[in-house]
């Protein structure tokens, strides 16, 4: 993930799952060996495989993703062999990709079930829900800027609203439990809570792994250098005598209890990608396969309306005191955007209480239109309970209104909106623009680092809404994608050798103007400026998929071209576990940091070590020190350079083979494919590539599949196949088959233009051209065809007018 720290503060107030086939043995059982048909299909297989490969350690032995292959790792997570929902959000989003691409979709089914089984507490892990009473969700507690300011006194004087969805959600599902993805697995317990899901219980070091953790509880300031990680079920076992809980809140007495955080923007992917399993397995005749998953993932849906209401249940807008701030009633506590978290608690067995929370803050960062489309629109997806469905199509709306009104005078999109100022529905500043009441907030949720300062949270919106224009072609949404595909395609450059940059890090002056829904501002006085570019695998291909799916809606050339460019140059960075490039961690030096903790409080870790003021990152993690990369740290600390790694996080692998299977699908008509001899192909990067993209290209792609002419005499013939065309260029491809009776072991192809075509970019041939005459050879791995057999190459190309078909000669060279 991305160097940011996820934050979660949760107000501490106050079944058995049947065996499932979810280990190393069926995730090897289901890595591809499939042909592809075209070099960018079959780069998402190769990668595919080496994600899925147990030799490559992206996956634990119970079969759960790690955030990273590599141990020594902090920016969301503190470990690499953590996880996040994020991470499975992401694995089901490549599986589905996966079911497009072979039409096996036992892969995505596996990921509901595994999720069923490790990240989405059971009834053992929540067994309270029974005695939660909706009329009084959970008792206040401000937050405070720093983590001096904590713990956090409960309030139970400040008034909150009841929650509207309670009884209609235990209607629907027969259960009070919540359905949704806890954030945070210790998959493999190296904390050694032993919070093992499925016991609801604290089982110490030498228990198995995943285990429910948490870490962020104290406010906008404390990074991830800053946390106490706990259980979320904590027996009092650990930590002081009263477990972490009076770390974080303060009360008169504690009580053993059990407390999860959800990520919405996890949520709403799992459900995102949910859609396109069932897209594309109805597509193939198959949407049978996969409708248990896609039941599933929509009964999540209901819940993460959770994550749509004020923290309290308070009324959304002009909330500037917490005790004269109205208790929301009905549908007044709802803002209907996607918050940065919901949250939910209890009493461990027996307790007899339970509460829920919402967030107040939204990021535009978070919001999922095709989540809430999906949810809203698609019938095997409508939530079961009574106002799920027309909920989300509210929700569609009001998120549309949101990227509008957020959207800088350069086309980057700004941070978001909080109806809790400072997290205690404090008056904010004078002047402070609002959207629907709710105060414009930069840096929304965590100010370290600021939020909104990583192009991740760009693209990872834009990419979404890119998908959701792609798919409804809705015209409210087309000028902010023009704007802001211009503005970022104008911060990236493309060179030779794999060679590129990406906006990384953002600074931003103004404000927008107040949302005036019948007439939205022009945000002149907001602005955004990239103050550092970078590498990062993730984000380019989160990039990647907003350029493609933006070109595809729009028929935009120059954003395919430049997607291409980059996922291109990305190729080039293969290495054994997937792409890799190089990071350097400056940020490592906050190993040392001071973690605060109260005068007078003192604890212990699992391992021994003491919670005490005074104590560091590191010296309640003395198992870092253990940790194979850690020397590079340690120089580091002792005055060396910052140690450089190179990562190769879950999720960024994942976005990089679905943004090479996007290009196959989208513009080389990629189809499903049958499993059989694994093959290897070769995508080779384009000499240069234009960083400027136009919003006024607009053509309609269209697809070619007869072969046209071929030539070459009866030795070697070469076919050439125009496989899309979209007005102003196209895609082609050219096979070469050997007729004759011995092996060839090398071959040539020439042919003459008959109108201003030129080429842009190539693979699987070395290209030449000169004039109108363009020459194309074998490269060193496609060389040598046995008799009968054939290979093919193809290319990208430009052209004006009309499109004719070249008269192609080959030979054996």
């Amino acid at each position: 993930m991305s160097r940011l720290s996820r934050r979660k503060f949760v107000a501490a107030a106050g079944g058995t799952v049947a065996a499932l086939a979810v280990g190393s043995k069926m995730l090897e059982a289901s890595a591809a060996t499939t042909a592809a048909v075209d070099p960018y299909a079959q780069q998402f297989l190769d990668l595919y495989n080496k994600i899925k490969s147990s030799a490559n350690g992206y996956f634990s032995p119970q079969g759960v993703p790690y955030h990273s292959v590599e141990t020594l790792m902090v920016e969301a997570p503190d470990h690499g062999h953590q996880t996040t929902s994020e991470a499975f959000s992401y694995w089901m989003w490549l599986e589905a990709v996966y079911g497009r691409v072979t039409g096996d979709w036992a892969p995505f089914n596996n990921t509901w079930a595994a999720a069923e089984k490790y990240i989405i507490p059971t009834n053992v892990d929540q067994p309270s829900n029974g005695s939660y009473n909706s009329s009084k969700p959970a008792t206040y507690a401000p937050e405070f800027p720093e983590t001096s300011g904590y713990p956090s006194p409960l309030d139970s004087s400040v008034p909150v609203g009841a929650d509207p969805i309670a009884a209609e959600l235990q209607s629907a599902y027969g259960t009070a439990d919540v359905y949704g993805m806890h954030w945070l697995l210790d998959v493999d317990n190296v904390y050694g809570y032993g919070n093992t899901a499925g016991t609801g219980a604290e089982n110490g070091p030498t228990a198995p792994g995943p285990g429910y953790i948490n870490s962020y509880q104290r406010g906008a300031q404390e990074s991830v250098f800053e946390t106490i990680p706990q259980p979320c079920t904590d027996l009092f076992k650990y930590g002081g005598p009263n477990g972490y809980l009076d770390l974080f809140v303060k009360d008169q007495s504690y009580a053993k209890q059990y407390k999860y955080t959800n990520a919405p923007d996890a949520d709403a992917r799992a459900i995102q990608a949910a859609y396109w399993a069932y897209r594309w397995a109805s597509a193939q005749g198959k949407a049978s396969a996969v409708s248990a998953s896609v039941a599933k993932a929509a009964k999540m849906g209901d819940y993460l309306r959770y994550g749509t209401f004020d923290k309290y249940f308070k009324q959304i807008g002009n909330c500037t005191s917490p005790s004269s701030c109205p208790a929301g009633s009905g549908r007044s506590s709802q803002h209907y955007l996607l918050g940065w978290y919901y949250a939910w608690g209890g009493a461990v067995a027996g307790g007899g209480w339970a509460w829920r929370i919402g967030d107040g803050a939204a990021h535009h960062g978070y919001q999922n239109p095709v989540a809430a489309w999906a949810l809203s629109t698609v019938s095997a997806m409508a939530p079961k309970s009574a106002t799920g469905r027309s909920d989300w199509a509210t929700s569609l709306t009001r998120q549309i209104e949101f990227l509008r009104w957020l959207q800088s005078s350069e086309g980057a999109i700004a941070g978001g909106a909080t109806n809790s100022w400072n997290g205690q529905y404090a008056q904010p500043p004078a002047g402070t623009p609002t959207f629907y009441g709710m105060a414009y907030d930069w840096e929304p949720v965590y100010h370290d680092p600021p939020s909104n300062n990583w192009f991740g949270m760009q693209v990872w919106g834009m990419e979404r809404w890119a998908e959701y224009y792609y798919l409804t072609k809705d015209s409210r949404v087309k000028a902010v994608l023009d704007k802001w595909v211009t503005w970022a395609s104008s911060k990236v450059t493309v060179g030779t050798g794999g060679t590129f940059s990406i906006p990384s890090t953002l600074s931003w002056t103004g404000a927008p103007d107040t949302w005036n829904a019948s007439s939205p501002g022009a945000n002149t006085n907001l602005h955004v400026t990239v103050t550092d570019s970078g590498q990062d695998v993730g984000v380019t291909a989160a990039l990647i998929k907003t350029l493609l799916y933006y070109a595809a809606g729009t028929g935009n050339t120059a954003a395919q071209s430049l997607g291409k460019s980059l996922l291109d140059a990305l190729a080039l960075h293969t290495d054994t576990k997937g792409i890799g490039i190089p990071e350097t961690r400056a940020d490592y030096s906050r190993f040392n940091d001071t973690v605060y903790v109260p005068p007078g409080w003192s604890g212990k870790m699992p391992n021994g070590d003491t919670i005490a003021p005074g104590s560091t990152f590191l010296s309640i993690r003395s198992f870092l020190k253990k940790d194979p990369d850690f020397p590079k740290v340690q120089a580091y600390l002792n005055g060396g350079a910052a140690p450089v790694f190179t990562y190769h996080r879950f999720w960024a692998q994942a976005d990089v083979a679905m943004a090479l299977a996007l290009y196959s699908e989208l513009f080389l008509g990629g189809t499903t494919t049958s499993p059989s001899v694994s093959a290897s192909a070769s995508v080779s990067a384009s000499a240069s590539a234009s960083a400027s993209v136009s919003a006024s290209a607009s053509v309609s792609p269209s697809r070619s599949t007869s072969p046209s002419p071929s030539g070459g005499g009866s030795g070697v013939t070469a076919t050439y196949k125009i496989e899309s065309d979209w007005g102003a260029g196209f895609v082609a491809s050219v096979t070469i088959k050997n007729n004759g009776s011995t092996p060839i072991t090398g071959w040539r192809v020439n042919w003459t233009w008959g109108g201003n075509q030129q080429i842009s970019s190539s693979w699987n041939a070395g290209l030449t051209s000169s004039g109108r005459a363009v020459t194309a050879v074998n490269l060193n791995y496609n060389g040598t065809i046995p008799p009968g057999g054939s290979t093919s190459f193809g290319f990208q190309g430009t052209y004006s007018g009309t499109n004719a078909a070249p008269t192609l000669t080959a030979s054996a060279s």
